[in-house]
């Protein structure tokens, strides 16, 4: 199997397959790959500890780099999940919440291994899209929120 062009890094002090097994039993089109362990002592690992795990989320490939807490994650990089309704944004913000992650401002939220993700409903995407006095009703009502509500942000749609 040819490995693709591109995949996303994603550095992880010491929990990337931990971390991937979550993502994969939480999202649609996800999956763990291959678990590759240190062939010897590094800064970041033993020999015979997983140091990289290849996995797949919401068909983005990527893989988990155990490479200790040297480089901690930030808002600098984030998932953002387009969502199509409010059952589905409370899934995954409460899947990633309710297993150890926290919460913060305006859809964003932060997984237990520090990983952020945006749970992002399409309507908001839309409204800030469609610009004008549309795009600033539904950026403010945004800016009041932790998880999106689907329906306020549809009611500051409609003015």
């Amino acid at each position: 199997m040819t490995s693709p062009k591109n995949t996303i890094c994603i550095w992880y002090d010491k929990d990337a397959e931990e971390a991937a097994r979550f993502y994969a039993a939480t999202f649609p089109d996800s999956h763990v790959g291959a678990v590759h362990r240190s062939p010897m002592d590094n800064p970041g690992n033993k020999a015979g500890d997983v140091m990289v795990v290849e996995f797949t989320v919401l068909g983005i490939p990527c893989i988990g780099l155990n490479g200790g807490p040297i480089f901690p994650h930030t808002e600098a990089f984030s998932f953002q999940v387009a969502t199509d309704d409010q059952e589905e944004t409370d899934r995954y913000w409460n899947a990633i919440v309710g297993n150890g992650g926290r919460t913060s401002e305006c859809g964003w939220c932060k997984d237990r291994w520090g990983v952020n993700w945006q749970i992002t409903p399409r309507t908001l995407t839309e409204a800030i899209a469609a610009g004008g006095a549309e795009a600033k009703r539904a950026f403010a009502a945004m800016m009041t929120m932790q998880k999106i509500d689907v329906a306020a942000i549809e009611a500051a749609r409609r003015g």
